[in-house]
């Protein structure tokens, strides 16, 4: 999720993200420098409308072919679930149907 976020948000400061992912800073800041140390992402300092420093962070070649393997992964999982509940759903539906549950 947080490489997607930052994929979508590059401008978004690790504040941001914290609080739009609901995780603490200081688990953004660990996975943000885990993820830079990785070459994942990269980021870019600049002054802000502030006059302080902020940050781009980007997803570099590296990090969109992580990001794609992740959400490959995922859809594989999520496919996998979506069929085992259409088929439980499926016998569901034959017991009722079959009157092995009386219906009130």
């Amino acid at each position: 999720m947080l490489m997607r976020v930052i994929d979508t948000n590059p401008q978004m400061t690790q504040r941001e993200l914290s609080s739009h992912l609901g995780l603490s800073l200081g688990k953004i800041n660990f996975l943000m420098k885990a993820m830079i140390e990785k070459g994942f992402v990269k980021a870019n300092n600049f002054k802000n409308s502030n006059n302080k420093i902020a940050y781009l962070y980007y997803l570099t070649p590296r990090g969109i072919e992580e990001k794609a393997k992740i959400t490959y992964r995922f859809l594989k999982l999520k496919l996998a679930e979506y069929e085992r509940l259409e088929e439980e759903i499926r016998q569901l539906e034959q017991e009722v149907n079959s009157k092995q549950f009386p219906v009130k």
